[in-house]
């Protein structure tokens, strides 16, 4: 597993916060506020280290101060090791009882078998009758004698 590193400078004052009165625990206040804030990042919380700092002092010297530094870590993203897939549990299917039978009229049963129903008269609203498709009906084979016709009687330049 690989991870990614943050070193960020430790908090070199407290924060104030309610109920928090000694210099110790407004320190400790703004540790915690750090560490929570990169928690929420995905950051874990490694180490403190105070490091050794060499900085110049005046035209020609050096003086050396320490630093305190925070070290958080994390899982890089495109690390594959750090996937695990969870095997999710097949879908439940529930059975449906079976849908009741439609009752049958009495006077269909009695009908022979080549015989068509008939179809109730389409009327419009104010009483005409629906026009009737010429083309409706006739068989799939005379597909395009069909659509020619209906091109025909639907195309008025013709």
């Amino acid at each position: 597993m690989t991870y990614e590193y943050k070193v960020i400078p430790a908090p070199t004052r407290g924060q104030k916060a309610k109920g928090i009165k000694a210099p110790e625990g407004r320190f400790a206040n703004a540790l915690e506020i750090e560490m929570n804030r990169l928690g929420a990042e995905g950051w874990e919380y490694l180490r403190a280290d105070t490091l050794p700092h060499e900085e110049r002092s005046g035209l020609t010297g050096s003086s050396t101060s320490y630093r305190s530094v925070l070290v958080f870590r994390r899982t890089k993203a495109e690390d594959v090791t750090a996937f695990q897939p969870e095997t999710l549990a097949a879908p439940q299917v529930a059975e449906l009882p079976a849908p009741a039978a439609p009752i049958a009229d009495p006077e269909e049963q009695n009908a022979p078998a080549d015989s068509v129903p008939s179809e109730p008269s389409q009327t419009l609203a104010d009483g005409e009758k629906k026009k009737e498709d010429p083309n409706e009906g006739e068989p799939a084979a005379d597909v395009s004698v069909a659509l020619k016709k209906r091109v025909e009687t639907l195309d008025p330049s013709k």
